[in-house]
């Protein structure tokens, strides 16, 4: 299998990669995403991964519902293991997937059954000669450059082609460390894909559709990811204590920060970022 590029990752990506890893072993879902609880829980109500898997088949309904009529070719990018891609091929789109990571491609495979393209590279390295009828940046968005993304899905599209862009977004631009902070600034994204003619056809902000899995996620880390590392810290303290000395020094000098950081992540999202679905098109003749 061909290995993927060595990639110097930043430090908020590689964040989120780790909080991606957690969010597959928890869900043991097809999708990465957040879903979209089309009718935000009560306060008072259980959140469940029953839930979360129904708002995902949702979130891929939404995004359906965003890609005009006569869209023939679809390429997905950063598209994880799958889930979208599969849910789009379904209803009749010829669709490709790309992502430089080479598990990815392994369980993209397994959850498409072999029928779908895949192409293991970075956007940015993408190199091919077909054009595509719309690109989907399905929560990937955050990974690459402003001028990247623009340049290179112009690049990528037939004239009248689409770009659909579903992800987090900083509103506040003076919000530049922690956790989110890899998500593009809103109006810096809109500059970038207007100077190589892009123009907004539709938006459509979901924020609190989306914060009922940063909820789930944050609670189940509680009861099982804490309290689970409680037990093992109070072992490793009765049978080796110096052992225990030196995993808490390093626990308070390098994970106490980023910890504190994912328990209060709703509240983060809330006071600097939006979740917003765009649909943009290239103008003809660019």
């Amino acid at each position: 299998m061909q290995k993927s590029k060595s990639i110097r990752i930043p430090k908020a990506t590689r964040y989120q990669n780790a909080a991606i890893d957690y969010y597959m072993g928890l869900t043991k879902s097809s999708y990465l995403h957040y879903g979209y609880w089309e009718e935000p829980p009560a306060p008072e109500e259980e959140l469940t991964l029953t839930k979360l898997r129904l708002a995902q088949e949702a979130y891929a309904v939404k995004l359906f519902s965003f890609i005009p009529e006569g869209t023939k070719t679809l390429l997905d990018v950063g598209c994880g293991i799958g889930g979208n891609t599969k849910y789009l091929r379904d209803r009749g789109f010829a669709i490709e997937g790309l992502a430089p990571d080479a598990l990815q491609e392994e369980r993209f495979i397994k959850n498409t059954q072999g029928k779908v393209p895949f192409h293991l590279t970075r956007f940015e390295d993408f190199q091919q000669d077909k054009l595509y009828d719309l690109i989907l940046f399905s929560e990937s968005s955050q990974y690459i450059a402003v001028d990247d993304l623009a340049q290179g899905a112009a690049r990528l599209l037939s004239n009248g082609g689409y770009l659909l862009i579903a992800d987090m977004m900083r509103f506040d631009a003076k919000y530049q460390e922690g956790i989110f902070s890899n998500c593009h600034i809103r109006e810096e994204l809109k500059i970038g894909l207007e100077k190589v003619g892009f123009t907004l056809i539709k938006a459509e902000d979901i924020s609190q559709s989306i914060v009922p899995t940063l909820d789930l996620c944050v609670s189940n880390f509680r009861t099982f990811g804490i309290t689970t590392g409680k037990y093992i810290a109070d072992v490793i303290k009765i049978a080796v204590p110096p052992l225990y000395a030196l995993l808490n020094w390093a626990f308070k000098r390098w994970l106490d920060k980023p910890i504190i950081e994912g328990l209060a992540a709703r509240k983060i999202f809330e006071s600097h970022l939006c979740y917003e679905i765009q649909l943009w098109q290239l103008s003809t003749g660019v």
